[in-house]
C-alpha cells in the first residue's frame, strides 16, 4: 500500500524534531553570543524584566512588612500559647510599627520578626479601637527598612496596588489587585459609629493579612489592610488616617496625655440587613431565618480577646444583651462601656445560648 507524501513528510519531522530543535537553540544562541545556559546577565529588553513591575514594588517593600505572633500566658504555668498572628509595617527607624488594633489584644506578649529572620518582642505605644490602628515598638539596636506614608486622597479608582502580609502564617504573601473604591463608607458596612471611608479593592486579604501596607507602584504606603468581606471586596484603612493617627499619637505623648481605659470586647460585626440574611442563607441552608434588623452578624471574634473566651464564634448572631434586644452594632458597643458583665443571647443555627462575658479594659 502506497504512503501519502504528507504522511510521509510529517513522520520525518517526528522522528527528527529533537535534532532540528536543538539545531535551531544553537543557531539561535550562537548568533546572539551565547553558547549553551542563557548569560548570567539579564537582558534588560525582555518582558520578564520590561513589565515585572509588580516584582519590583515588593522587592523594594517587602524588608520593611514584619509578622506579628502574639502569646498569652496559660493561668497558673509559666507556659505560653500562641493565641493569634498578623501583619505590620516599619514606619521609623527607631522600630515604630503601624498595625491593626485587632490584631492586638490585652496582655500579652507580642513578637516581631523581620523579613531577614530577626525577632524581637514589642511594646504597644498606642491603640486606637474606633480607627482599628495601633502603633507598636520594637528596640532593634540596628538600621531598620521603613516605608513612607503616601496620600491616599490622590488615589484613584483602577489603579494597580499590591498586599503584602502573613496570611494563615504564611510570611512574606503578596496579592495583587485594584482600587476599587476609594471612599466607601464605614456606614455602608455595618460601622455606625465609624467616621472612616475605606479604600475597598480586589486585592485578595485575608487571615493574618490584617496590619500589612497596600501600597502603589511606587512602595508608597496607600493604605493598611483591614478587613475582607468576601473574595474580591477588602478595604483598607486610607494613609491619610494613620498619618494623622501618628501626628495625634506624637502630640499626645510630647504633651503626657494618655487615653483613658476603655473596654473592648473582640468582636467584628454587621448589622443584619435583609441582603445578608439572603446571602448568609444561600451560602448555608442551615443558617437561621431571622428577621432583618434584630439581632447582629459576628463576622469574626478575635483570638485572645473576653468574646473567644466566653465561647463565642464566628457566624453567631447576637439576639439580645442583659435582656435588651440588639438592632444594631452601636447597641453592643453602648452594652461593652455601659456594662461590668453581659449576659449575651446568640442564635448559632437553631439554638439559642446564654454566654456571659466580662470586657477587656485597655488603654
Amino acid at each position: 500500500m502506497s504512503t501519502n507524501p504528507q504522511s510521509r513528510t510529517r513522520l520525518d519531522l517526528m522522528s527528527g524534531e529533537t535534532l532540528l530543535i536543538s539545531s535551531a537553540l544553537e543557531e539561535t544562541q550562537v548568533s546572539n553570543g551565547h553558547i549553551g545556559c542563557s548569560a548570567d546577565t539579564p537582558d534588560p529588553n525582555s518582558l520578564r524584566q520590561r513589565f515585572n513591575f509588580i516584582a519590583d514594588v515588593v522587592e523594594k517593600i517587602a524588608p520593611a512588612v514584619v509578622h506579628l505572633e502574639l502569646f498569652r500566658r496559660v493561668p497558673y504555668t509559666n507556659k505560653e500559647i500562641l493565641v493569634s498572628s498578623g501583619s505590620g509595617f516599619i514606619v521609623s527607624e527607631d522600630g515604630l510599627i503601624i498595625t491593626n488594633a485587632h490584631v492586638l489584644t490585652n496582655k500579652q506578649r507580642i513578637k516581631v520578626e523581620l523579613k531577614s529572620g530577626h525577632q524581637f518582642d514589642a511594646k504597644i505605644k498606642e491603640v486606637d479601637h474606633k480607627l482599628d490602628i495601633a502603633l507598636i515598638k520594637i528596640d532593634a539596636n540596628m538600621d531598620l527598612p521603613v516605608l513612607l506614608l503616601g496620600r491616599s486622597s490622590d488615589l484613584r479608582p483602577g489603579e494597580f496596588v499590591v498586599a503584602l502580609g502573613s496570611p494563615f502564617s504564611l510570611q512574606n504573601t503578596v496579592t495583587t489587585g485594584i482600587v476599587s473604591s476609594t471612599q466607601r463608607d464605614g456606614k455602608e458596612l455595618g460601622l455606625k459609629d465609624s467616621d472612616m471611608e475605606y479604600i475597598q479593592t480586589d486585592a485578595i486579604i485575608n487571615y493574618g493579612n490584617s496590619g500589612g501596607p497596600l501600597v502603589n507602584l511606587d512602595g508608597e504606603v496607600i493604605g493598611m489592610n483591614t478587613l475582607k468581606v468576601t473574595a474580591g471586596i477588602s478595604f483598607a484603612i486610607p494613609s491619610d488616617r494613620i498619618r494623622q493617627f501618628l501626628e495625634d499619637s506624637h502630640n499626645r505623648q510630647t504633651k503626657g496625655k494618655s487615653r483613658t481605659k476603655k473596654k473592648y470586647l473582640g468582636l467584628r460585626m454587621l448589622p443584619l440587613t435583609f441582603n445578608l440574611i439572603r446571602e448568609l442563607r444561600r451560602r448555608d441552608r442551615n443558617f437561621p431565618d431571622l428577621i432583618a434588623g434584630v439581632g447582629v452578624y459576628v463576622y469574626e471574634v478575635i483570638p485572645g480577646t473576653a468574646a473567644e473566651s466566653a465561647g463565642l464564634e464566628d457566624g453567631d448572631v447576637i439576639i439580645a444583651i442583659n435582656g435588651k434586644t440588639v438592632t444594631s452594632t452601636r447597641d453592643v458597643t453602648d452594652a461593652v462601656q455601659n456594662s461590668e458583665a453581659l449576659a449575651i443571647v446568640v442564635r448559632r443555627g437553631n439554638e439559642d445560648l446564654i454566654l456571659t462575658v466580662v470586657p477587656d479594659e485597655i488603654d
